[in-house]
Order: C-alpha cells, then structure tokens, then sequence
C-alpha cells in the first residue's frame, strides 16, 4: 500500500436481492484516496455511488473485495475492532432533517458519538460539542437546548457535520451532502466542507449526481456507471478532456449560459439505463454509446492509463490530448 493512501477499495462488489434475483449494485470497483485529497464520485441515480460509501464504513460489510483503510482491512474486523475504526471514519447522509432523531436535543445529538466512543467525562463531551458546533457556525448557547425540528434545512446540515467533526475523523464520506438544499445553501454548506477539510485536515469522498458541484470541491472525481467505474482522472483534466463517451455525455447535460449553447457537445446519451438486475454483457455503457462496435459486448474494457493520472475504461476512448 502507497503510504500517501488512505484509503484503498480493491474489486468491492456490493449485492442487493429483488424479485429473488442477485444482483451486483457495485459491481468489483477499484480505487484510492489519498491523504489530505478530496475524491468526487458522480454518476446517474442508480449507479451504486450510495452503495460505494456505505460499503467503506461496512454498513453493510460488502459482499466481497477489500477496503484498506490505515493499513487496516476493515472487511475483516469483528465488530468490537471495527466500532473502534469507525471513530475515525464518519459519514455526512443526503438529508440533514431525516438524518436527526427528532425527539433529542441538538447537544446530544452531537455528543452522542462521544458517548457511544466511551468519553465520559461530561465537561469534556460538552466542551467537545461546543467547539464543534461553534465550528459550523452554530450558536452552541442558542442551539444545544433546541430541536432539530427549529431549524432549517441547512442548519440541520450543520449540525449534522458538527457531528461528524466531533470525532475528529481522517477520513468523511459525503452522500450528496447538499442535494436537498436551496441552491444558496449548497454554497454555504459546501465552502463551510472546503473550510473545515482544511483546519481539521479531512480527506474526504465527495458523492455526487451534480457534476459542476464535484469540480468545486474535488481534486480527483472518478465516474460511475451501472456499478462500475470507467473513467478516474484529475478534476481540471476530466472536465478539460472527458476520455469516456459516458463522462462527455455526463458533462454535455451541464445547462450552460454561454448564448444558449452547451459547454460540452461531443456526445449524447442513447436510450434509457438497463436494468442492474441484467446488465449488458462487456461494457455496460455500450447499449447507450454511439461509439459501440462489436468487441464492447465481449468483456469488460481494462483500465488503462492514457495520461499521468488518468485512467479509462474503453475500447474506444475521446482523444484525450485535447488542449
């Protein structure tokens, strides 16, 4: 393992049962972050992005492959071990509200992984909590007494990452952190995540559907597709020269106000997305790619690295050396 990663997702595979058929939501993904970085993860509805980061915090353990984090294979802890690892793993989830018990207060809710850590000093856990609503920029004097009830959408948002900074984590998954807010509040949310991955030094998988949302805040962003990954490369790089038909697509739906006229017009999607429970054999995006021939149906294209750090999944990758 490169000592700069923090964490590695090798061949994870993730299966859901319906209508009794098996079916692999995250279908053998590879990737890693490393240290200090922020990795946007984007893809339609559907594709498993979800699945990817519960999987990481092994809520639940996925169905094979490894997540390494530290150095540590978390798929093989016992529980004991993996609560403890977890302290240093946290999660922010897509709706702030739904994501808060409703019957407790603000402070305990942010304690509460304190507790659950063991930290039993009172004035410690409260002093804690103080310091990281205070961080979010929530009144701790105003807001521990409180419900989440009497707040808004994006200070529920707040309070839920004032929660996760409590545990002083290495590592933050964010699923679509600011989806459920006003336009006005992502902002917010989002430059308040840039702030705090600096004064805490969070590494940080950003999960997102909004693409221009991942260029903001990522260093890297890798693209998913029905449950797989075909393009990895860095945020300026991706969004300069897409190499996969599926992430030009991906970027031509970007509404744009330059006269009316879309930023990216290299390619558009065909048809509707298959079924995950039958995926088209060998490159699942070849149903929808106008650039299909007969070898995507036979196997899954390699990765394979075009550039210095930019890698693609395809038989018939967009020129990438685009200026």
């Amino acid at each position: 393992m490169n000592k700069e990663n923090l964490l590695v997702v090798e061949n994870l595979t993730v299966e859901y049962e319906a209508g009794g058929k098996s079916f692999a939501a995250v279908a053998g993904i590879d990737f890693e972050i490393r240290k200090g970085e922020t990795l946007g993860l984007v893809g339609e509805s559907g594709c498993g992005k979800s699945s990817t980061g519960r999987a990481i915090l092994q809520l639940p353990k996925p169905t094979s492959g490894s997540v390494t984090f530290e150095g540590v294979e978390l798929t093989q802890l016992e529980s004991k071990e993996l609560r403890k690892v977890r302290q240093r793993i946290q999660m922010i989830f897509q709706d702030p509200i739904s994501s808060l018990n409703p019957r407790r207060r603000v402070g305990d809710i942010v304690a509460e992984p304190l507790m659950i850590a063991g930290i039993k000093n009172r004035y410690e856990r409260e002093d804690r909590v103080r310091t990281a609503l205070e961080a979010v920029g929530v009144d701790p004097d105003i807001s521990m007494d409180r419900r989440p009830h009497q707040f808004s959408g994006g200070q529920c948002q707040r309070i839920c990452l004032a929660r996760t900074l409590v545990m002083e984590p290495s590592l933050v998954v964010c699923d679509e952190p600011a989806s459920a807010l006003d336009v006005s509040v992502q902002a917010q949310i989002l430059n308040l995540l840039e702030d705090m991955k600096q004064q805490y030094g969070l590494t940080m998988l950003f999960i997102s559907h909004d693409l221009s949302v991942v260029k903001n805040i990522s260093d890297r962003v890798a693209v998913m597709y029905l449950g797989m990954i075909c393009e990895i490369a860095s945020s300026e790089r991706l969004y300069k020269a897409p190499a996969h038909p599926y992430t030009s697509a991906l970027l031509a739906s970007i509404p744009c106000m330059q006269g009316g006229a879309q930023c990216y017009t290299d390619l558009m999607l065909l048809g509707g997305i298959p079924s995950p429970i039958n995926p088209p054999s060998g490159c699942r995006f070849r149903t929808r790619c106008s650039r299909a021939e007969e070898v995507c149906s036979g196997r899954v294209p390699k990765f394979t690295e075009i550039e210095p750090g930019h890698l693609v999944s395809c038989y018939f990758p967009l020129t990438a050396n685009k200026n």
